[in-house]
Formats: structure tokens, C-alpha cells, sequence
């Protein structure tokens, strides 16, 4: 493909068209009788398990429709949404209050209280209150206060990770990226409802993971660490492809924890925001960046060493919404040619210009990787989220 022949990637009815696009191809078969969302989809979209239902992809179709909704005021899609929260509340919520991992054909496998589960149905909340479902305060505020009583470390101002069903075995693991999305969840939710205990919150948890925590690694922000938040450089070693802890330095999380500290500066102004924004987003690119088949690997380890070479779809949504927020901020021409670049190899690579959406991984050279398009965890919630991040920011 030449250079002629890309669109005008910040152009926002491109950003608009191409939200459309993803929008239409999980419609035909995204809805499920029992009020959910199928979440098993192959790359033609057909789905290929109707009956598990996973909290990270239950909240993130709400989050999806609802923000869609905010931008086209189709009322399908609200509903949509709604009916989404619904089945949360139906079937993910138990008894205890908390919401459980995985569903499948209606029964709870896997019971688990996850923070990173919980920040997502705070933020699907939110995302209902911007779209003027005023009664999804509420959830807001139960997840809050249930997160606080269960998860909460006054001491170590962070999260801890996961309880066991029964709400009485606090698993010794302590992670990023569950605070990373918490974070998420608190600005949205603040943004919601005006309460201000969610910025507050919001901003210890930015100062603790990309000041603090940083600090002890030359400002990248590791994933994983023990009951006293001292890094743990061998947790899931052997497995730098992890979904939801990978190990080693996570290019794609350096570059979320740039978009939250560029929001968190719209709100809190501080000059340590955009500045460990550019930072974190400078050495994610050149350490993250393979030059010989082009886009971002998935991990990189300490030594600087490509940790897992598969592209994902999410890194670089990330990265080039990242990147944009950071042209805004700063007007350098660098940041708008990253995010040029970045588009251009998601272009190329890792979006379906045929049967529609992102695909979820590719291989190092850009060989595809297997048929699924969105398997559990994968919505799209990223890649639309980050061309609405580009159009608020314009």
C-alpha cells in the first residue's frame, strides 16, 4: 500500500465512518436471548461459544453502546446497553455483592471477586449516567464502596487484586493493571457524577504506579508485585503472553497510563501529568517498536529484549490515542507522525478490511495468528474507545 493510498487518519468523519464499521460488524449477532452479549466471535463473525459470558466483555458492550449512544443517539443502542447492565446485575452479581469472573450457560464457573472485573462494571455504570441513565449512580457507588471494603490498602494506597468466591481469601498478588483500569473507571465515573472522591482517588493511584512505583524502574511501570508492593521480576516468567498478567514491560500500558495522565491533567493540573505522560510514551515506542516488521510487541523484558513479538490489537489503539492526546497537549509534530505511524501499521495489519473489526492478535511478521476474532476479554471496547478519545480531543 502506498503513501497515497491511507485516509486522513484524524480526520473525524474517517474516526466516525470507522467506529461505524466496527459497530456493524459485531450487530448481526452480538445479542443474546437471555439479555447479554455473545462474546465469542469468529473472524467472519459468527459466534463460536453462545453461552459464556465473561465480566470484562459483559461491562465493556455496555461501555460500547452506551458511549455510541452518547455520539448518534440511536436509541437501539441505548437499550442495548441497558439490557447489558441488566444481565450484570441478573447474573454476574451474586448474593455477596460482588461480581463473579466468568458465567457460562448461565452458571458461575468461575466465582472469583476480581478488581480489574469491578473497575469495568464501574466504568460500564458510567458510561449509562453519561447516556442519562441517572439510576446507574447507584452501581457506581455500590462498586466503589464494595472495592473500598475489600480491595482497598489505606497503607500501600493501591488495590489489591482478587478474593476468592467466599470473599475471605485475599490472593497474595498484587498488580498493575487492575489499578490501571480502576483509574480508568474513577475519572470516568467522576466525570458522570461530579463527585470529586473519585478524582481525588484517581490521582493517588496515578502518583502511586507512574511516580512512585516507577521510579524503581527507571520510570516504566512494571505489572506485577508481592503483599508489599515490591516488584515481583518472576511472576508469570514463563508467561510473557498472558492476558491479563503478562510479564515483562507492557508497551500498551505504558501508553493507557499516558492517556490517564493527560485526562487526569484536564481535571487536576499538575505538572508531573504530561510530563511522566511523555515519558512513559516516548520509551514505550522506542523500546517497544520492532524495525524489522513494524508496530508494537506485546512485552519487552528488562534488559530490553522483545519479551513476546505478537502485535495485539489493543497496543496500538492505545498507543495512537496516546499519541494523539500528547499532539494536543504539546503541538510536537513527533506526536502526530507517531500517531500517522501507528495507524498506518494497524491499517496494513491489524484491521479486517474485509469481514470488518480489528483482528485480536497478529504474528511478529504480520502472518495471522488463528480465527478468532474476539474471543472473552475482546470487544473492540479499545479500538473504538480510542477513536473517541482522538474526536474529544481534537
Amino acid at each position: 500500500m502506498n503513501e497515497t493510498s491511507y485516509p486522513d487518519f484524524a480526520d473525524a468523519t474517517f474516526l466516525d465512518q470507522h467506529i461505524q464499521s466496527i459497530l456493524d460488524f459485531y450487530a448481526p449477532n452480538v445479542r443474546a436471548p437471555d439479555g447479554g452479549f455473545h462474546q465469542c466471535f469468529l473472524d467472519d463473525g459468527s459466534v463460536y461459544d453462545e453461552g459464556m459470558r465473561h465480566l470484562v466483555s459483559s461491562t465493556r458492550f455496555v461501555f460500547n453502546y452506551a458511549t455510541a449512544y452518547q455520539r448518534s443517539e440511536n436509541a437501539e443502542q441505548l437499550q442495548w446497553a441497558v439490557d447489558g447492565m441488566d444481565f450484570i446485575k441478573r447474573v454476574h452479581k451474586q448474593p455477596s455483592g460482588h461480581y463473579a469472573w466468568v458465567i457460562e450457560n448461565g452458571v458461575v464457573t468461575d466465582g472469583r471477586a476480581m478488581a480489574y472485573g469491578h473497575a469495568f462494571v464501574m466504568l460500564a455504570a458510567a458510561s449509562l449516567v453519561l447516556a442519562g441513565v441517572k439510576e446507574e449512580v447507584a452501581t457506581i457507588e455500590q462498586v466503589w464502596d464494595f472495592m473500598e471494603t475489600h480491595f482497598w490498602d489505606e497503607e500501600s494506597q493501591a488495590y489489591a487484586d482478587e478474593l476468592d468466591e467466599t470473599l475471605t481469601i485475599l490472593d497474595p498478588y498484587r498488580g498493575q493493571n487492575a489499578n490501571m483500569h480502576t483509574c480508568e473507571a474513577l475519572l470516568l465515573a467522576m466525570k458522570a457524577t461530579g463527585d470529586t472522591r473519585y478524582l481525588d482517588r484517581a490521582s493517588i493511584l496515578a502518583g502511586r504506579f507512574a511516580v512512585d512505583l516507577a521510579g524503581i524502574n527507571d520510570g516504566l511501570i512494571w505489572e506485577h508485585y508481592d503483599t508489599s508492593w515490591q516488584c515481583d521480576m518472576q511472576y508469570n516468567i514463563d508467561k510473557p503472553d498472558d492476558l491479563f498478567k503478562p510479564w515483562g514491560f507492557q508497551p500498551g500500558h505504558q501508553v493507557e497510563w499516558t492517556k490517564l495522565l493527560l485526562e487526569l491533567n484536564k481535571w487536576q493540573p499538575n505538572p508531573v501529568w504530561p510530563e511522566r505522560a511523555a515519558e512513559l510514551f516516548d520509551v514505550a515506542m522506542e523500546k517497544g517498536w520492532d524495525e524489522t516488521h513494524g508496530g508494537l510487541v506485546y512485552g519487552f523484558a528488562p534488559d530490553g529484549t522483545f519479551a513476546d513479538t505478537h502485535k495485539y490489537f489493543w497496543v496500538h489503539a492505545e498507543a495512537f490515542a496516546a499519541a494523539w492526546r500528547l499532539y494536543a497537549t504539546t503541538q510536537e509534530e513527533r506526536y502526530l507522525d507517531a500517531y500517522n505511524k501507528l495507524w498506518k501499521y494497524s491499517w496494513d495489519t491489524l484491521i479486517d478490511h474485509e469481514q470488518g473489526a480489528w483482528f485480536r492478535i497478529k504474528n511478529r511478521d504480520g502472518s495471522a495468528f488463528d480465527n478468532l476474532k474476539s474471543p472473552p476479554g475482546k470487544t473492540d471496547y479499545h479500538t473504538m474507545g480510542a477513536c473517541w478519545d482522538v474526536l474529544d480531543n481534537q
